[in-house]
């Protein structure tokens, strides 16, 4: 029994990653690694200052990681996907807007 379920794990898991591989793939695998690079990023920042800071490079791992899934999704074509992601992309580049705006603004009263 053990042994079967060892097996059928194991030919499901060559099946999703060996034999089902694609360069789109690739392509996911990178874009969820720069996704998941903004809460590293989040997470030293805050450490270092000892609260919880949203340094800007948060945004642009956002944004580039979000865009990147986005393809992705839209060449799988899953729609679920593609609606997270691209609703995402957008808040991300409106906050990112925000962020520089009053970057700018706090720079100009100095």
């Amino acid at each position: 029994m053990l042994i079967d379920l060892s097996q059928a794990v194991g030919s499901y898991l060559h099946e999703v990653f060996v034999a089902k591989f694609q360069w789109w793939v690739l392509l996911g695998y990178v874009a969820q690694v720069m996704f998941t690079m903004r809460f590293v990023v989040q997470w030293i920042a805050s450490e270092r200052a000892g609260k919880m800071v949203m340094p800007i490079a948060f945004w642009f791992f956002s944004i580039g990681g979000g865009m990147l899934l986005l393809l992705y999704a839209l060449y799988i074509r899953d729609p679920v996907f593609i609606l997270g992601q691209g609703f995402g992309v957008f808040v991300y580049a409106r906050n990112l807007y925000f962020e520089l705006r009053d970057r700018r603004s706090a720079q100009a009263t100095m």
